[in-house]
């Protein structure tokens, strides 16, 4: 089992998401999770294979986030946004343009092939 994002302290309850298999390889796929909108970000050649922020850019306030291009930009992962370019990591979620910006990111792990995110408490 791979856990992504932020470390969990806690184990809060899970919920499956999608399946591996319909995440598209170094894109994004968004998904539904308890009335949000999440972008799952597949990086399959990376140690943490799998990253979850908020799909809406803080900026534009477009559901778009998803749709993003990802990278790497000054030895990060980024995606950055589609309208106004901003480079979000995928860590933490920080806008390595403006630090007022930022995306929540959604604990996210890889359980056989099942993705889960965490449930709110």
């Amino acid at each position: 089992m791979k856990t992504s994002n932020a470390a969990v302290a806690t184990q809060p309850g899970w919920q499956t998401v999608c399946r591996l298999q319909d995440l598209v390889a170094d894109s994004g796929v968004v998904v539904w999770h308890e009335g949000e909108q999440v972008a799952l970000f597949y990086l399959p050649d990376q140690a943490q294979p799998v990253y979850a922020l908020d799909n809406r850019d803080p900026r534009s306030g477009a559901n778009i986030i998803g749709r993003g291009l990802v990278g790497s930009l000054k030895g990060q992962l980024v995606v950055a946004a589609p309208l106004y370019k901003q480079h979000f990591s995928l860590h933490d979620g920080h806008c390595l343009e403006d630090t007022a910006q930022a995306l929540r990111v959604w604990p996210v792990r890889v359980c056989g092939d099942a993705v889960e995110l965490a449930a709110c408490a």
